[in-house]
């Protein structure tokens, strides 16, 4: 087995303002022959998907890290906390100040339950453990009731009570297969929970959208534009917050090591399924051998960490440049030309910077900047989802052209097990003109991320 130290683990914010009804100019609903994932609706949509997940992946880190005691515990529940903060400043500025805090008093209140049923599950304390549980329960009768009336009554409470018990029930099955050594249950359970807030995410901002549609432009948040960028958002972010969960038990060599990288792996498989469908099975499998092959050398580098070998880390960040520089020019043939290999590889590097950051911080003891550095790089991906999609939308306008959902979501109800690649991928099959449309989205991202 490795012998790892310890990396961090953490959801980052990339969005600057959240529910932004005031202040942040935003561009008019595109016509039904001229769609756009840039529309006021559409951010309220993807910013509340990075935060909800966030908040998901956060809650189990901080759970598992209770129970461990590991030493990072207290900068896991600070930035779970300000987590909380930054949902309840969002929930504050579209329904005032008075029901933030409303927002910020339950929220925590049962971040507060998951945390009495992490205790008693350590000291083996049955009745203490229902107590949370009931806690939980009622929890989720009084926070649907608050979101039914918030929203006047566009989102119903029994609706939103189920969809709250779904999410009481993959971070309690999260921890309670952790707890139980059953790690790859435990890692299935934290993928659906960070994926099944997404699609609460869809019906929130769908609802508040209706509720108020000038402060919005009078756009949607459910267009097939829209699921696009959300759906890239979710598979994008997953992949670097998984990497980092990788990192941290590779480099402190815990039980649940394996389980976490089979967790990344699976991730690859949908991205490399992904590209695939648009450049063809050989594409596709060039593709995740070479991601594969970038996450083996971020594998060295944590391991000539432990191993004090400065000689080996900087063949591990050799073999990361190389990587930057094969897998760009990878990209700039299989769109012609069209994303140029230098462009590509400066967003490659911004990518292995933040992960190494955040690693480094990590073994160095900086505990509360490793966190930080790994919510940005988690939300470096939403950023990259936008311009992705944006460049898709715009090259295939047609293929995005209703502004109409095909249904009124709830609030997320149904797994993400069973949704998860109708709903990521099912824009790109069969779809070969957008390969042109993501690498042209791919490098004004890149670019963009140089001039900064």
């Amino acid at each position: 087995m490795m012998n790892w130290k310890r990396t961090l683990v953490a959801a980052p914010l990339s969005a600057a303002l959240i529910f932004s009804a005031a202040g942040v100019p935003v561009s008019a609903e595109a016509s039904d022959s001229n769609p756009s994932v840039d529309t006021a609706a559409v951010d309220l949509r993807a910013d509340l998907g990075h935060l909800l997940s966030e908040h998901a992946f956060l809650a189990i880190e901080a759970m598992r890290n209770g129970a461990d005691g590991s030493e990072d515990f207290q900068a896991s529940v600070d930035a779970l906390k300000s987590n909380t903060k930054d949902l309840s400043k969002a929930i504050a500025s579209v329904y005032g100040d008075e029901a933030g805090q409303s927002f910020k008093d339950m929220w925590s209140a049962h971040i507060g339950y998951f945390v009495d049923y992490v205790n008693a599950t350590a000291e083996g304390n049955k009745e203490a453990k229902q107590t949370a549980l009931d806690n939980l329960s009622q929890y989720r009768e009084d926070f649907s009731q608050f979101l039914e009336t918030a929203t006047d009554k566009r989102l119903e409470a029994g609706s939103l009570a189920d969809s709250l018990q779904m999410h009481v029930d993959q971070l309690i099955g999260a921890f309670d297969s952790y707890a139980a050594e059953d790690y790859q249950q435990a890692y299935k359970h934290e993928r659906e929970a960070i994926g099944h807030m997404h699609m609460v995410a869809k019906g929130l901002s769908s609802a508040v959208v209706d509720q108020m549609p000038d402060q919005f432009n009078n756009t949607m948040a459910v267009t097939p534009a829209g699921d696009l960028r959300a759906d890239l958002g979710k598979l994008l972010s997953e992949h670097a917050g998984i990497a980092a969960i990788a990192m941290q038990n590779g480099i402190e060599g815990t039980a649940d090591f394996e389980a976490s990288t089979k967790a990344l792996s699976g991730n690859t498989e949908d991205l490399s399924a992904a590209i695939a469908s648009v450049y063809g099975e050989d594409a596709g499998k060039k593709f995740e051998d070479m991601w594969s092959e970038h996450i083996g050398y971020f594998v060295d580098y944590v391991n000539a960490t432990a191993e004090e070998d400065e000689k080996a880390k900087q063949e591990a960040m050799d073999n990361l440049k190389m990587y930057k520089e094969d897998f760009s020019a990878f990209i700039e043939e299989a769109t012609g030309g069209n994303v140029e290999a230098s462009a590509m590889a400066e967003g490659l590097q911004t990518h292995v910077n933040q992960l190494i950051g955040a690693f480094d911080s990590y073994a160095n003891g900086s505990y509360d900047e490793a966190f930080s550095q790994t919510r940005d790089a988690y939300g470096h991906m939403y950023g990259a989802a936008k311009l992705l999609s944006s460049g898709i939308v715009a090259q295939n306008s047609d293929k995005f052209a209703s502004d109409m959902p095909s249904e009124m979501p709830d609030t997320g109800m149904g797994t993400m097990a069973e949704q998860n690649n109708d709903m990521m991928w099912a824009w790109i099959l069969g779809a070969g003109v957008f390969a042109l449309a993501a690498l042209a989205a791919i490098r004004k991202y890149t670019t963009a991320n140089h001039d900064k």
